[in-house]
């Protein structure tokens, strides 16, 4: 998209790759939203959230709704980069990675979510690494962090297999009951010790010059 090169940033691995969240990417992911293959059991995410939504169509609404006002806001407080995951030509689900005060602290954190369809093939933990990689070799972050409800296993455990170290726990509400969070931190030098050479980024030149890194 030649008039908001932030949409065209990709990062490629031998497995997928990330590409920014067009909105003709968007439209094809629909689908799974509406068929709610976006969700998993126990329940993965914290409120709100859109994909609580229970009627199909109001529920792809929300969610677009909520990705064009995250994508519209860049500012030193937070940015946030969405990207559509694509194996094999399909969308099957995304990944963002969002800077939290990054000129300051240089610290980034990420959400994701992959189509049922595709779930225990290591694509969860192929798309976090790629994210990784984005920022601290592309955008050079200092610190990555990430949460996840202490019955997420799954996310737990890729946390613990890329190099996050535990740093402590949380609480948040899960569709209005409260549930613990277990917090992670992945600092810079453990992910130097983890870093692929097999990753390769695109376009990164948009994000020097439209987001806020410094």
């Amino acid at each position: 998209m030649s008039s908001y090169p932030l949409l065209d940033v990709r990062v490629s691995t031998p497995r997928l790759e990330l590409c920014g969240a067009t909105d003709a990417l968007l439209d094809h992911l629909a689908p799974v939203v509406r068929a709610g293959k976006m969700h998993a059991e126990p329940a993965p995410y914290d409120d709100p959230i859109s994909f609580y939504e229970p009627d199909p169509d109001q529920r792809v609404a929300k969610w677009l709704r909520a990705i064009w006002r995250g994508r519209g806001t860049v500012d030193a407080d937070g940015w946030r980069l969405y990207f559509v995951a694509v194996v094999d030509g399909e969308p099957v689900g995304m990944q963002d990675v969002r800077g939290v005060s990054f000129a300051t602290f240089g610290t980034v954190t990420s959400f994701s979510w992959l189509s049922a369809d595709h779930r225990g093939r290591g694509l969860g933990r192929e798309m976090r690494t790629a994210m990784l990689h984005l920022a601290f070799d592309g955008l050079g972050a200092k610190e990555a962090t990430s949460d996840a409800f202490v019955d997420n296993h799954g996310s737990n455990a890729i946390s613990r297999s890329l190099g996050y170290q535990p740093d402590g726990v949380d609480w948040a509400t899960r569709q209005g009951e409260p549930a613990l969070l277990n917090r992670w931190r992945l600092t810079r030098a453990t992910w130097e010790q983890h870093r692929r050479d097999d990753i390769q980024l695109h376009n990164l030149e948009a994000c020097r010059a439209y987001l806020p890194l410094s």
